[in-house]
């Protein structure tokens, strides 16, 4: 799966909580709501203002200046509609117009509330259900006047429902908007606190190289939720430990085992009187007996490249030379070594890196035909060998590598000879390439880290 096929975990979060919180909070105002709807204390509030409404549209004045009402559609629809109508109406010069039935509770409350603007009296919000009333001055036509009242009928569906959608929009969207910054701000924060463990065990596994045994991610930093797949990479690289180590065996017995019987055919084959058959099957045993070399070569250089020490290329490459030097002469090449410096010094294994050099250096004298055959070393770290022979073709180079690739398939060689040096390189953490020579021949280069010892007193 690609990258830009995973969901955000975060982006997931921050969704689902905003739609919980909202959720959540739409249905705690309902709650709400419906509480005070059942309880009377909803369905009244709003239709005190109608009756306040229709006595100032109605109020006025009599010959004596006393107050009254005019008969207006709006007061009689309210009479009609509220048998139980009262309230009190009264001016600044404390004239008092009053229908219907006050309850005692406010019976004489409209002159101590003279100089207050206006109020809504009543009981606690969970106390039984009892007359309330609401108290409003307001300014008109004929001076202003104080109006107290009871509440009427039951408010209209709809304007209920406009009111809850003011409350709602008046309180409960704020509420969750403030929420929902909260949530964007604190929980990429949190995400990022929780899986700062899992992304140090996304390093760690990154940081796994082929040639590393007993790696693990660690489990101690990752949340409870990501610890069993955790426990599960770990057991897949102990797996896979387990099945490299039984390959390595497997490799070293079969290659100590073949030594025997190739040691015992060799004997035998020389016993043989002298003849081309004889040499024949001498050649064929000797490719036998380095193929099991080059297999116990291969189960070794794992081990042997871990314990690292500073070896001279110059002086390696010169030992080198200095060794095929007979073999190179009798197949017709000249073999030299150039430097650079005197001396380029890297980390590893000496053993491991003269078998790299020697088996570059063994593959051009069997393929370059004949001419010259350089090895140089530079300053960077870089071992070159370099023929004159017809070189490798661009479609091969990577393949030339691999365990039992030859070039033709006709050649002698066992095809492990590059990749036994492509083994050692990459344990060493170089790089190996195949280029043209300068004389259209093969250069096979070997880059390696360049070790710089610290100055010492």
């Amino acid at each position: 799966m690609t990258r830009s096929a995973c969901y955000s975990l975060r982006r997931h979060l921050v969704i689902r909580l905003v739609a919980l919180q909202a959720a959540a909070l739409t249905l705690l105002v309902l709650v709400l709501l419906g509480a005070l709807w059942g309880t009377g204390h909803l369905v009244k509030l709003e239709s005190e203002d109608d009756i306040i409404d229709a006595v100032v549209d109605a109020a006025g004045r009599d010959a004596g200046g006393g107050l009254t009402l005019r008969p207006t559609p709006e007061l009689a629809a309210l009479r009609v509609a509220l048998p139980d109508l009262w309230f009190v109406v009264r001016d600044g010069e404390g004239r008092q117009l009053v229908e219907g039935t006050v309850p005692e509770p406010f019976a004489d409350l409209a002159p101590a509330l003279e100089r207050v603007g206006q109020a809504r009296l009543g009981w606690n919000l969970w106390d039984p259900t009892r007359p309330g009333a609401r108290l409003k001055r307001v300014d008109t036509a004929i001076g202003p006047l104080q109006i107290l009242t009871g509440p009427g009928g039951e408010v209209p569906l709809g304007r209920s429902l406009r009111a809850m959608a003011v409350v709602f929009a008046g309180v409960t969207v704020p509420i969750l908007a403030l929420m929902t910054l909260a949530t964007l701000i604190a929980t990429p924060l949190v995400v990022r606190r929780a899986l700062a463990g899992l992304n140090q065990a996304a390093a760690e596994a990154a940081r796994i190289r082929p040639d590393q045994r007993g790696a693990r991610l660690p489990p101690d930093a990752v949340p409870a939720e990501v610890a069993p797949f955790i426990e599960a990479v770990n057991a897949a690289l102990e797996r896979l430990d387990e099945g490299y180590e039984r390959r390595q065996r497997f490799l070293a017995d079969a290659a100590h085992e073949l030594r025997t019987p190739i040691a015992i055919l060799t004997t035998r084959l020389e016993a043989l009187p002298d003849g081309s058959q004889r040499t024949r099957l001498l050649a064929d045993a000797a490719r036998l007996a380095n193929l099991a070399e080059q297999l116990l070569d291969l189960q070794r250089i794992d081990r042997t490249a871990r314990d690292a020490a500073p070896v001279d290329l110059v002086r390696l490459a010169r030992q080198v030379a200095a060794d095929l030097a007979p073999l190179a002469i009798a197949g017709g090449f000249d073999l030299s070594v150039e430097a650079e410096v005197d001396r380029v010094e890297v980390l590893g294994d000496a053993p491991s890196l003269e078998r790299a050099l020697t088996n570059l250096v063994q593959n051009a004298i069997e393929h370059a035909g004949d001419g010259s055959i350089a090895i140089r070393v530079e300053r960077d770290g870089a071992v070159e060998v370099v023929d004159e022979g017809e070189g490798v073709p661009p479609a091969h180079r990577r393949r030339i590598f691999e365990p039992f690739q030859r070039l033709n398939p006709r050649e002698r060689g066992a095809g492990l000879g590059l990749h036994l040096v492509s083994e050692i390189v990459r344990l060493h953490r170089g790089s190996i390439a195949v280029l043209d020579g300068p004389n259209g021949g093969a250069r096979f280069r070997m880059l390696l880290p360049v070790h710089k010892p610290e100055n010492r007193a």
